[in-house]
């Protein structure tokens, strides 16, 4: 469960696993794990995160998460959002702008004991206020998470600030790195700097078949291979594959390799 009220404050709650939700990072996020644990992996690296734990996420980067509940108990964070249209006018307000440097990692994990830390246990004060619509304290609460984000990581200006959409960059080396990740294809395109159809375009001319086909196919032969070699659950497999759920996994394995996963 989560209690959101725009895209900027959002409080969430579950009492088992979850793995919902599509793998985009579509604007920068401060978030703070309050019980439970979550785990990031961004393709390369994995990290889990513990209650106390204080972390950003950058905007156009993907990444997967798996949000656990403690033990006997549910899984709870909070979440500051920062839209790009608020940072304009934040950026505006207060004279921040971008120097241009920008990490590589679609997370970063932050100074725990610290003031910002503080101020996101102190949201759970004002939860029953900040989830009325149209709450003016939400603005006021955004922009406090900012400044004291720039106070703690003041380098994180640069990427804050930094409004430019991605640039294009080599189609084939992308999606073989990335298949795995469940989002759609405007959003592929989106982060190889191309429309969609001229990702469609480039696409066909990279590997001979269209987008959707060629994901499906190289999801299932990744799958094939885990289940052979890596001897794998279909449980484990699926979700971190980008399949939706796992009948709709089953069903396409089966009608490619003639038996079911499980038998394999």
């Amino acid at each position: 469960m989560e209690k959101t009220v725009s895209p900027s404050i959002k409080f969430s709650c579950y009492f088992t696993e979850s793995r919902q939700g599509e793998h985009f990072i579509g604007n920068h996020a401060l978030g703070f794990i309050v019980s439970g644990n979550t785990t990031f992996n961004d393709g390369n690296n994995s990290v889990t995160l513990a209650p106390g734990q204080l972390y950003f996420c950058r905007r156009n980067h993907l990444l997967k998460y798996v949000k656990t509940p403690e033990t006997g108990g549910v899984f709870r964070s909070i979440s500051v959002m920062f839209t790009q249209e608020m940072l304009r006018e934040f950026s505006l307000k207060y004279g921040f702008v971008s120097g241009g440097r920008q990490p590589e990692s679609p997370y970063q994990l932050l100074q725990s004991d610290s003031m910002l830390a503080n101020y996101m246990v102190s949201l759970l004060e004002y939860e029953s206020v900040l989830t009325q619509p149209g709450s003016p304290l939400l603005s006021v609460k955004q922009e406090e998470a900012i400044l004291l984000l720039l106070k703690l990581n003041p380098e994180l200006k640069d990427v804050l600030f930094d409004f430019s959409d991605p640039g294009k960059i080599d189609l084939g080396a992308f999606m073989e790195q990335n298949y795995h990740f469940n989002v759609g294809i405007n959003r592929f395109a989106y982060l190889t700097g191309r429309s969609l159809s001229g990702f469609k375009r480039d696409f066909e001319k990279t590997f001979n078949v269209s987008p959707g086909k060629w994901l499906l196919q190289r999801r299932l032969k990744e799958a094939y291979y885990l289940l052979t070699e890596k001897k794998m659950t279909v449980s484990d497999i699926y979700p971190e594959l980008g399949f939706e759920d796992m009948s709709h996994f089953s069903y396409a394995f089966k009608k490619k390799y003639g038996m079911a996963p499980s038998k394999i």
